[in-house]
């Protein structure tokens, strides 16, 4: 097995970067979903209710980050340590961060702005599943998210057309292992880092969003109707799994996968 592909979101819910290496932190990979948009409660805002930030590409540099989208652009500054800290939340998370001057609003007609998170240490992951030293960055609620090619290839299989990995918002992308392996994996290596799987992903109608043109929809309101059919905890479906590093390093894509605990039973099934 194989590292395939590694993909940083500088901002959630924005584009995605591919990389060929990245520095694993030990709240994801370095510079990734450090930014994050939220409306004027500095409440958090994805592609949930915006489907559009699907198609907003950002340059990120020490500086700042530029949003663009078609011919428009805006260019946010890194807010300086003088910039006071606001409460923002995301999921059940109130975390400080320092809130960007300029708005959103040539973009998306919204006056939305951006959260910084510049202490990479104020939020936790869930205590249910992560221990209490575990921190995330503003991911929706793991440092990462692993997803396998061979387990897309079967899902496709089952579907009326075939739908791109980028459907699902992966961090890295594995090759070579079995349709559904990843379910049992309990710790892995990939290069020089190695991570805990914690949970699997719970999916929502992100998975529905074409992550080019940021039209939401499709026949039968895939991929969430088939995974309904076998990939169904409760009123929840699943795919990839969500990750914690417990050994920070660089990974590179082509490195080797390895499985260093693994379960009997999947874990996704209650």
């Amino acid at each position: 097995m194989r590292l395939a592909a590694i993909r940083l979101y500088p901002v959630k819910s924005c584009r995605a970067h591919s990389r060929e290496e990245a520095l694993v932190e030990p709240w994801g990979l370095a510079g990734d979903r450090r930014w994050m948009i939220v409306d004027r409660d500095n409440r958090f805002v994805t592609q949930r209710e915006e489907p559009r930030l699907a198609t907003i590409d950002v340059v990120a540099g020490p500086e700042g980050v530029e949003l663009r989208r078609g011919d428009r652009s805006v260019f946010i500054a890194t807010p300086g340590p003088d910039a006071p800290r606001q409460i923002v939340t995301v999921w059940r998370s109130a975390v400080p961060a320092r809130i960007g001057a300029a708005t959103l609003e040539p973009l998306l007609g919204r006056d939305l702005r951006l959260a910084y998170m510049d202490d990479p240490k104020a939020r936790t992951v869930d205590p249910e599943y992560g221990r209490p030293e575990d921190r995330v960055s503003f991911a929706d609620g793991f440092p990462l998210l692993l997803a396998s090619e061979s387990s897309l290839q079967d899902l496709n299989a089952r579907m009326p057309a075939p739908l791109p990995m980028d459907r699902f918002r992966p961090s890295i992308v594995v090759a070579g292992a079995p349709p559904w392996a990843e379910d049992f994996w309990r710790r892995i290596r990939i290069g020089e880092a190695v991570f805990r799987i914690v949970k699997p992903c719970a999916r929502c109608i992100v998975t529905t969003t074409d992550q080019t043109t940021g039209e939401r929809g499709g026949p039968g309101g895939e991929p969430l109707r088939t995974l309904a059919r076998f990939r169904r905890r409760g009123s929840e479906v699943f795919f990839a799994q969500n990750l914690i590093p417990d050994a920070p390093g660089t990974i590179r894509v082509g490195d080797k996968v390895e499985v260093l605990d693994q379960a009997v039973s999947a874990n996704w099934v209650a």
